[in-house]
């Protein structure tokens, strides 16, 4: 290996010079700790810091400074799409510790720009003196916006739930909001619940009795519950003696979201309207603190409770299978579809966030909608982030066989969006799945990762990548041949993407059911922006979200390399890959 390097005549020719010794991803992709590769394993203790402007996002969301979390209350009114959020006016720092939490405000006219305005709701009366926790926006009698929202009133974090209404709803921007004067409308009296535990109110819908419903996040009886409650005026709540749905797969479901959806149609659906027939609801949930997961079922209208089609806690997909919290949906009037975003994190340390000025992102708006089958949400970027495009590429009919690597030239690879399909030429070379994998994907990920050969797989993208390759990021997929049909593995690996020490690098992975007899083509499309990297297979069957840092980006005359490879047995066939260049978007404050 080592004579191959020297000898071949250019870095890219040294590479193709390794990979056909299918000895380039041992050494690329596997850890250096742990005895992993080989080569190019620096461990210095003097890494840099990843302290650079280049980290910050040019078309994700995030405001102009300080920290950011939940996104809340998202929805859209009188031609403008406003995004609450949780925000500290102090700093970048986790505002847990001071409670001075407020509902930062920013409106856009196309989910692509944004305007910051002022914070919208701010702790300053009794009921919310600790801090305006997440909640969620609804339009009631179709003109009416009302946000409600969690307020925390003590040290002891004791939480109860508030509304507030626009001042002048005349003003297009909502500037200011007036709180109700019955707060809290919802107090945590409730005989096994946890006050501590009892928070972000979903957005409301309405029943066949005319009444309006909210569920909040809670912990009951030591299992996470989402608590029903009921109101005439959307002011005055009245408890139901059950839950909506509760369960003892999480000691709290936080972060709730509630909403009806059609199969096979990606039309979204008004819950403060007539749900029609045919339609299954989602109950979304965060779990374990840090995982959005949801359940698919029946809202039984005479029970006022949710059934869902698996009680199996162990099988609930994830909403995003990467960097992906407390999740949000609104209905988009405007286009006739539901849209979702959430929070992703900095995976550095928090005094980097501090020095930086700016923590927290969001996933870039998503529609969302079930697939034809009713088993599993489907979800792609809002199709407003097409404006940013620039300087498409297009190649067509490449072949990659086993270890070929074939490099995306001619965009601007820190800021880029690349669709590419995959057409696999036989199936029959498929490995056996196993179902334990389920249990368990990011360990899958990282035991069969792009070094490892396998009969259809992987082969996917290389991206961020370095020109000596110490720095990378694979985004990749695998096919298995299960029992009843076939299972794609796609995975997310952050393990070589940073020579920083200290940062959060998984390796992200979930699994989504194929029927390529039908439809041997699988997709793969994937938003590189910066020190975002957000990826959607199989048409947005299995999403991944991540942040990643590489030091090479310091350095103002860098420009990253990106790769479509095959390290499988099987050749795969790509008919279209398409890419650009993305312009910033513009977020004023």
């Amino acid at each position: 290996v080592l004579l191959c390097l020297c000898c071949c005549s250019s870095w890219l020719g040294g590479l193709a010079c390794i990979f056909s010794t299918s000895l380039l991803f041992q050494i690329l992709v596997r850890p250096c700790s742990n005895g992993g590769g080989l080569f190019f394993c620096p461990q210095s203790p003097n890494a840099p810091s990843i302290l650079s402007s280049k980290d910050r996002t040019a078309y994700h969301f995030q405001p102009p400074k300080n920290w950011i979390n939940d996104p809340c209350g998202p929805m859209y009114y009188n031609g403008i799409y406003h995004e609450f959020y949780q925000y500290n006016p102090d700093g970048s720092f986790n505002p847990n510790t001071s409670y001075n939490i407020v509902w930062g405000h920013s409106v856009s006219t196309d989910l692509v720009n944004w305007i910051t305005l002022e914070p919208a709701i701010e702790p300053d009366t009794p009921n919310d003196i600790k801090g305006c926790w997440s909640g969620s926006a609804t339009i009631v009698s179709g003109d009416q916006p009302v946000i409600i929202y969690t307020g925390v009133i003590d040290i002891e974090k004791h939480q109860v739930q508030n509304i507030a209404l626009p001042k002048n709803r005349s003003d297009p921007y909502l500037r200011e909001w007036t709180k109700a004067g019955n707060n809290p409308v919802i107090q945590s009296g409730v005989p096994g619940l946890n006050s501590g535990q009892f928070r972000d109110p979903t957005t409301g819908w309405i029943g066949p009795d005319g009444l309006w419903r909210i569920a909040v996040g809670a912990q009951l009886n030591g299992y996470g519950a989402a608590l029903l409650y009921k109101s005439e005026d959307f002011l005055n709540w009245t408890r139901v003696d059950h839950p909506l749905y509760s369960s003892n797969a999480s000691i709290m479901f936080e972060c709730l979201d509630f909403f009806a959806v059609l199969p096979g149609s990606n039309n979204g659906l008004d819950m403060s309207s007539a749900i029609p027939n045919g339609a299954k609801h989602v109950l979304k949930m965060g779990m374990n603190f840090g995982e959005d997961v949801y359940v698919i079922g029946v809202y039984d209208l005479k029970r006022d409770a949710f059934v869902p089609d698996t009680d199996d806690s162990r099988l609930w997909p994830r909403i995003d299978y990467g960097n992906f919290y407390a999740s949000k949906t609104f209905f988009d009037s405007k286009h006739g579809r539901r849209i979702i975003w959430a929070w992703t994190t900095e995976t550095d340390s928090s005094s980097d966030d501090i020095a930086k000025g700016w923590a927290g992102i969001y996933s870039f708006p998503r529609t969302i909608w079930l697939d034809n089958d009713g088993k599993r949400l489907l979800q792609w970027p809002v199709e407003e982030i097409e404006s940013l495009r620039r300087n498409e590429i297009n190649h067509q009919e490449l072949e990659l066989k086993k270890g070929d690597l074939f490099e995306i030239k001619g965009i601007d690879t820190l800021q880029a969006d690349i669709e590419i399909d995959f057409e696999l030429t036989s199936i029959d070379d498929a490995d056996p799945f196993n179902p334990s994998w389920l249990f368990d994907t990011e360990k899958h990920c990282q035991e069969a990762d792009a070094s490892v050969h396998g009969g259809i797989g992987p082969f996917g993208l290389v991206i961020l990548a370095s020109d000596n390759m110490e720095e990378h990021t694979v985004v990749h997929f695998r096919v298995y041949k299960s029992q009843k049909n076939y299972m794609i593995l796609m995975c997310s690996d952050l393990r070589r993407s940073s020579l920083t020490p200290g940062l959060d690098t998984p390796a992200y992975g979930g699994f989504f059911e194929f029927d390529l007899e039908k439809e041997r083509k699988i997709s793969l499309r994937t938003l590189i922006d910066r020190s975002a990297v957000e990826s959607f297979g199989g048409g947005g069957r299995v999403c991944i979200m991540a942040r990643v840092y590489p030091v090479s980006l310091v350095d103002d005359d860098h420009q990253p390399h990106v790769y479509a490879f095959n390290n499988g047995s099987a050749t795969v066939r790509v008919p279209h890959l398409r890419a650009w260049s993305m312009r910033r978007a513009q977020v004023s404050a």
